[in-house]
C-alpha cells in the first residue's frame, strides 16, 4: 500500500461508504425487541391513528372549556372505559389516560377542583388544557421511519404504541475482530482494543466474533486476515498499522485492494482499509484511543448507514490547548458541562498526559481518557471564548 495514501477524514469515510454500505445488504424482519442499532430497510408506517381518541393527561374533571361553573358531575371514566356523553353544563370525573367525552376539550386537575354537593367549580381553562389529542402520536399511514433510518432502544416504545411488532431492517453483518502483536498473543500485555471494537460493532447493530490473536509474523498475520475475510462480512484488526518493519497488517492489505493507508486525523492516523476478496478489512492502530477515534469518526457511517456531517454540539473551551504543527484534524478528548468543554488529559487534569500542546501519541495510549464525554474535532487551537464543535461519544458509539 502506498505510504503516502493518507486522506482526509471525510474522504476516508466516503471511500468506505462507496465500497461497503450496510444499506446495500439484504433485508430481514426482526421483532421490535431486537431493533437497537439496526438500519431500516423498508419504511415503517403507522397502521392506525394513535391515540384513537383524545385522552386526559391528568386525574381530574373533563368538560367543555367554554361552559360556566358550577358544572354537574354526571359520570366517571377510567382508561379502559368508553368515553361517556355529556351535555352543556356537565362534567365527568376522569383518570389519567382515560378517553375524553366527545364534547369535552379540557381537563381540570383534581387538586384545582372544588366539589360541593356533586357540582364542580374551579379556575377557568383554555381549550386543550391537559388533553392529549387523537392522532398526536401517529396518524394512519404516516411514515414513522424512512429507509436508512437507524433505530434506537427508545424507538421500541413508539413501535409498541402504534402496534408495529416487526420491522424490516438490513441484515446484521458478521464482523471478525482480530488482535495482532506478539505482546498481545503471549499475554505480556492486555488486549485493550478487541472488546472495545466488539462493543462498537454491537452498538451499530451487527454481530462481532473475537478471533484468536496472532503474533508479529508476516505469514501468520496474512493467513489470519485472509481466513477471517473468507468467514465474515467484515474484519476489524488492531495493531500492526504503523509505518515500519513490523507493519505486517499494512503489508498484507497492500497486496489486495487498498482504499487508503492513513487518515489526516490524530489520534487515529494509521487507520488502514482494504478490500480482501470482497470483504472490507479495517485495520485500526493498536493504541486504544486511536482505534476508538478512527472507528467512531471514520468507519462508523459505513456500518450504520448514516451520512453527512458528524453530529456536534458547540461548547466553549475552559482552557487553551495548542496543536502540533502537522496540518491535520485533531480529536481532543473533553468533558461537557453547562456548555463548556474541559480538555481531559491536559495540564489541569488529575492524570495529565500532555501540557500546553496537545500530544496525540500520548492521548492515544491513555485508556483513562475514555472517561471523556466526547472529542473536540478541530484544526485550530482551543481558545476560551472561541466555541468549538464537540462530537459527543454517545451519538457516534
Amino acid at each position: 500500500m502506498a505510504s503516502d495514501d493518507t486522506v482526509a477524514r471525510v474522504t476516508a469515510s466516503a471511500r468506505l461508504r462507496d465500497r461497503h454500505d450496510i444499506r446495500a445488504t439484504e433485508a430481514v424482519s426482526v421483532e421490535r425487541s431486537a431493533i437497537a442499532g439496526r438500519t431500516v430497510a423498508s419504511a415503517v408506517t403507522a397502521p392506525a391513528d394513535v391515540p384513537p381518541a383524545d385522552f386526559a393527561t391528568m386525574d381530574g374533571f373533563a368538560f367543555r372549556s367554554g361552559d360556566d361553573y358550577p358544572l354537574d358531575i354526571v359520570d366517571s371514566v377510567a382508561p379502559a372505559d368508553d368515553a361517556p356523553a355529556i351535555e352543556g353544563g356537565e362534567a365527568v370525573r376522569i383518570a389519567t389516560g382515560a378517553p375524553l367525552p366527545g364534547r369535552a376539550d379540557a381537563v381540570l386537575p383534581r387538586e384545582d377542583a372544588t366539589v360541593t354537593e356533586g357540582r364542580l367549580s374551579g379556575p377557568s381553562l383554555e381549550s386543550g388544557a391537559n388533553r392529549f389529542l387523537a392522532g398526536a402520536t401517529a396518524t394512519a399511514g404516516e411514515e414513522l421511519f424512512a429507509p436508512g433510518a437507524r433505530l434506537a432502544p427508545r424507538h421500541a416504545a413508539l413501535l409498541a404504541d402504534v402496534g408495529v411488532e416487526r420491522v424490516t431492517v438490513f441484515r446484521p453483518l458478521s464482523v471478525g475482530v482480530l488482535a495482532t502483536g506478539t505482546e498481545i498473543h503471549t499475554g505480556e500485555q492486555p488486549d485493550r482494543d478487541s472488546e472495545m471494537l466488539m462493543n462498537l460493532v454491537r452498538q451499530w447493530g451487527h454481530d462481532p466474533t473475537r478471533l484468536e490473536s496472532v503474533p508479529d509474523d508476516l505469514e501468520r498475520v496474512r493467513t489470519a486476515i485472509e481466513a477471517a475475510a473468507a468467514d465474515h462480512d467484515a474484519v476489524f484488526t488492531s495493531g500492526g498499522t504503523s509505518v515500519g518493519a513490523g507493519d505486517y497488517v499494512g503489508r498484507t492489505l497492500a497486496d489486495h485492494d487498498p482504499l487508503f493507508s492513513g487518515v489526516e486525523l490524530r489520534p487515529g492516523r494509521p487507520l488502514t482499509v482494504a478490500v480482501v476478496e470482497d470483504t472490507l478489512v479495517c485495520a485500526f492502530p493498536g493504541k486504544p484511543l486511536a482505534a476508538h477515534t478512527a472507528a467512531t469518526l471514520v468507519v462508523r457511517p459505513a456500518f450504520t448507514g448514516s451520512g453527512g456531517p458528524l453530529p456536534t454540539v458547540r461548547a466553549d473551551p475552559t482552557r487553551r490547548v495548542e496543536l502540533p504543527d502537522a496540518p491535520f484534524e485533531y480529536a481532543i478528548p473533553v468533558t461537557l458541562e453547562d456548555g463548556r468543554a474541559k480538555p481531559l488529559g491536559g495540564p489541569a487534569s488529575p492524570k495529565a498526559v500532555y501540557g500546553v500542546r496537545f500530544a496525540p501519541g500520548r492521548v492515544a495510549s491513555s485508556t483513562r481518557l475514555t472517561l471523556a464525554d466526547g472529542v473536540a474535532v478541530t484544526t485550530d487551537p482551543l481558545v476560551p471564548g472561541r466555541p468549538v464543535d464537540v462530537v459527543p461519544h454517545e451519538v457516534v458509539e
